[in-house]
């Protein structure tokens, strides 16, 4: 006994709700770490940002000088990245040695 081949008929599958809605597309753009920027301060020797930086993110000496000078010169310098939870982490413990950090998530 055989049986007559079936036909199946293709599936149309309607676009994403996720588009029209803002709240849904940041919750679903997971790709982009959090950053965590130091900004320059008057207050903290450069010997102690290099301290802080090594001490709280295990970077090698010329790393964490190499860091300082960007927040010296420039103002301010990526130290980190990650999930929001390690960014949000970052900075506490960088607001505890005193230096003057914040978190951003890039668009």
């Amino acid at each position: 006994m055989t049986s007559a081949p079936v036909e199946v008929a293709p599936v149309e599958v309607a676009p994403s709700e996720v588009k029209g809605d803002p709240a849904l597309e940041d919750a679903t753009t997971t790709d982009k770490p959090w950053l965590v920027i130091v900004w320059n301060d008057p207050v903290n020797l450069m010997s102690y940002v290099v301290y802080v930086f090594q001490k709280l993110f295990g970077y090698s000496r010329e790393k964490s000088t190499r860091l300082m000078l960007q927040v010296h010169h420039d103002g301010k310098a990526v130290v980190s990245d990650g999930n929001r939870e390690k960014a949000e982490a970052d900075v506490a413990r960088l607001h505890g040695f005193g230096l003057w950090a914040t978190m951003e998530h890039p668009s």
